[in-house]
């Protein structure tokens, strides 16, 4: 795995997120169905992951421990980290020959249905932005997939009881299906540590680094070097 290169945020510029086939046209003004889903979509088994900590399965996965987030990095992929301007780590994007892959989980309800609103809410931003969008019926339900220039993107979402976890990747549009199937294979194999202290509904997991990426980032700073 290679390491870790360091992004800020510029002034206005929007977080990179995926997307893909069916048209959003008959669906409800939330980018849905009745039931949260695209018509003829299956939620996919709890059992399958992504796993909660307290289920999280004993195998001989290696993963990438970000605190809220253990994510079993593919081989040969870089690791970029994406800090907020007041300090926290917002995002840990993982770029792969197939595209860049980004996984964030919220605080919330037990009920679950987070998804399904975040969703509608992503249709409605892309479109202002001037994708084109469409819903497609992935792994665990509502996915969105839109195209925003020359970059294919592919959304999707699992909720589970306390936490929602959103998977997004970026790339070309000729490996759209190989991307898609590469976040999937990520959100699968991944463990969300919750914790048990409470949280308003869609408050980012806290993201903490490893101590080798934080020593990294620190002596590329020192040495007035941009990490990559």
């Amino acid at each position: 795995m290679a390491l870790f290169g360091r992004r800020k945020r510029d002034a206005g510029e929007r977080e990179p997120e995926p997307v893909e086939d069916h048209d959003l046209d008959g669906l409800d003004a939330d980018g849905l169905d009745a039931d949260g889903f695209a018509e003829g979509s299956a939620v996919g088994d709890p059992d399958a992951g992504p796993f909660d900590e307290d289920d999280a399965p004993e195998d001989d996965y290696a993963r990438l421990d970000l605190g809220s987030l253990r994510i079993p990095v593919p081989d040969g992929a870089q690791l970029q980290v994406e800090m907020d301007p007041a300090g926290p780590v917002r995002a840990v994007h993982i770029l792969t020959q197939l595209g860049q892959l980004t996984l964030n989980a919220y605080a919330a309800p037990k009920s679950g249905g987070l998804w399904k609103e975040v969703c509608g809410e992503l249709a409605v931003q892309l479109r202002a932005d001037g994708a084109t969008v469409h819903s497609v019926v992935g792994d665990w339900g509502q996915e969105l997939s839109a195209t925003l220039g020359e970059v294919q993107l592919r959304f999707l979402g699992v909720d589970r009881s306390r936490w929602m976890l959103r998977g997004v990747v970026a790339g070309p549009p000729e490996l759209a299906e190989h991307s898609a199937h590469a976040l999937r294979t990520l959100v699968r194999g991944t463990i969300v540590v919750r914790g048990t202290q409470p949280m308003p509904v869609r408050t980012p997991l806290q993201i903490d680094l490893p101590q080798a990426i934080v020593e990294h980032i620190n002596a590329a700073q020192q040495n007035g070097q941009q990490p990559g």
